[in-house]
């Protein structure tokens, strides 16, 4: 653990969390059919990212010097999720939110640990159907469930 870089990085993502909430109350509130504004998830994800900063800061302020050790950066699963998160958002709406999430998850979860394919698929389809049912059903949002060409 690096304090010196956790400490100026924590203060970085605080700053940009309340940059994040502050612009996003610019934003209009709400949508053409839905009651769910497209100002909600910014200002959610700084509301998130300051306290996740706070959080890191908390933690650097408590932790004792460890020894230092280098670690080895795998750019193979790095490149891999990358890779799959661009085709993630190129494939968004034409496989609709539910099977792109699926698919994205499983692959993800597959390239941190492999084997345990059912507790994978398992978690992926109850993790995107969840979302997609919070947003659209109780929160009243709009978002593509399936393809098109599914139903």
């Amino acid at each position: 653990m690096n304090r010196t870089f956790d400490r100026y990085a924590s203060i970085v993502f605080l700053l940009l969390g309340i940059g994040f909430m502050w612009q996003s109350t610019r934003i209009s509130a709400a949508a053409y059919g839905s009651t769910v504004g497209p100002n909600i998830f910014p200002f959610c994800l700084g509301g998130l990212l300051i306290l996740l900063s706070i959080r890191l800061f908390y933690e650097v302020l408590i932790s004792k010097a460890e020894q230092h050790k280098e670690a080895k950066l795998d750019y193979k699963r790095f490149l891999l999720i990358f890779g799959a998160s661009v085709l993630y958002a190129l494939l968004f709406e034409t496989l609709g939110y539910i099977l792109a999430t699926f698919l994205f998850l499983l692959f993800c979860f597959q390239v941190l640990e492999r084997g345990k394919w059912l507790k994978s698929a398992l978690i992926a389809v109850l993790f995107a159907v969840s979302v997609y049912v919070i947003f659209v059903v109780v929160l009243e949002g709009s978002m593509p469930g399936f393809p098109v060409w599914f139903s």
